[in-house]
C-alpha cells in the first residue's frame, strides 16, 4: 500500500492515524506536542480564559451523583485546571498530568494540586483503582496511541468512579499541513473507533452526546461570544448536533459535509 493510500485510509476514518505507532514514532510525536498547546495559549492576543464551563455542565458534571465528594481526582492534560472550578468544593486532592512546564501550580481553583509529567509511552504512573474522578477534555486527540491511553484511564479509575471525556470526532483538516490555531499533530478520533476503544477498555457508558455543530461554532465566534460558556448557545448546539448527527463524516469533503457535530462527550463509569 502506498503512502497516499495509507492517508486515504486514515482520512476515511477506518483507522486512527498514530494509534499503531512504534516507540520511536511516539517519541517524535511527544516532542512535537509537549508544549504545542501551551505555546498557542502564550501567543494569543487576549488573556487566557476557560470557555467550556456550560458545555461541561450540560454534558458531564450534571450526570455525577448529586453531592458526591471525590477524594482523588485527576485531570489528563488539564493545563491550568480551570475545568475543575465548578467542582472545587467536592474535590479533596487533584492531580494534573500535563507535559508542559507552563501550567504548574500547587493549588488549582482552590484545590491542593500536584502536576506530573506523562510518560512518553502513555503509561500512567499510578496504581490500579487509584482515582475516583477523571477528566480528559480535548486531550486524547493530541496523543498518538489513543487506545492504550484509554485503557490506562480505565485501569487507574476505581470501581464506581467516573471518567468524563470529550474529544473531537472529525479529522480537524489535513494534519500533514500547518493549520491555524492547531498544534502540529492533533487530529480527531472517529466516533465508531472511539466507542470501540471505550468498550474494550472496560468502561460503562452512562451518557454519550455529540456536540460542536460546526456552522453554529463559526457564527457564534464571529459574534465575539463564547458559545460553550453560554447556556442558550450550548443548548442550541446540542440540539443542532443531534439533528445533524446523520451527516457525520470524519474528513469533510465539500461545504454541506461540514454541517455536522464535531465532538463527542462521554460520562463513563467502571464496574
Amino acid at each position: 500500500m502506498t503512502a497516499t493510500q495509507d492517508m486515504q485510509l486514515y482520512f476515511s476514518g477506518k483507522v486512527l492515524y498514530g494509534d499503531d505507532f512504534n516507540h520511536e514514532q511516539i517519541e517524535g510525536w511527544y516532542r512535537d506536542e509537549s508544549e504545542g498547546y501551551a505555546n498557542i495559549v502564550k501567543t494569543r492576543d487576549q488573556p487566557y480564559r476557560y470557555v467550556y464551563h456550560r458545555l461541561n455542565q450540560q454534558t458531564a458534571f450534571r450526570f455525577l451523583p448529586e453531592g458526591r465528594q471525590f477524594a482523588r481526582a485527576m485531570g489528563l492534560g488539564s493545563a491550568f485546571g480551570h475545568e475543575f472550578e465548578p467542582l472545587n468544593r467536592r474535590i479533596t486532592n487533584l492531580t494534573i498530568v500535563d507535559p508542559s512546564d507552563q501550567f504548574v501550580a500547587t493549588e488549582v481553583v482552590g484545590i491542593p494540586a500536584r502536576y506530573i509529567k506523562p510518560n512518553v509511552s502513555g503509561r500512567l504512573p499510578f496504581d490500579d483503582n487509584h482515582f475516583d474522578l477523571l477528566t480528559c477534555f480535548g486531550v486524547l486527540h493530541h496523543i498518538p496511541n489513543v487506545s492504550f491511553v484509554i485503557k490506562e484511564l480505565c485501569r487507574v479509575l476505581e470501581p464506581g468512579g467516573y471518567a468524563l471525556i470529550r474529544e473531537p470526532i472529525v479529522s480537524m483538516g489535513d494534519w500533514r499541513r500547518p493549520r491555524s490555531g492547531l498544534t502540529k499533530r492533533e487530529r480527531g478520533i472517529p466516533l465508531h473507533l472511539f466507542q470501540s476503544m471505550i468498550d474494550e477498555a472496560g468502561f460503562t457508558v452512562v451518557r454519550r452526546q455529540v456536540v460542536g455543530f460546526a456552522p453554529l461554532r463559526v457564527l457564534w465566534k464571529k459574534s465575539g461570544g463564547d458559545l460553550f460558556n453560554n447556556s442558550l448557545g450550548t443548548s442550541l448546539d446540542l440540539l443542532m448536533s443531534g439533528l445533524f448527527r446523520w451527516n457525520l463524516s470524519y474528513h469533510a469533503e465539500g461545504l454541506f459535509a461540514k454541517f455536522r457535530p464535531t465532538a463527542a462527550a462521554y460520562v463513563l463509569t467502571k464496574k
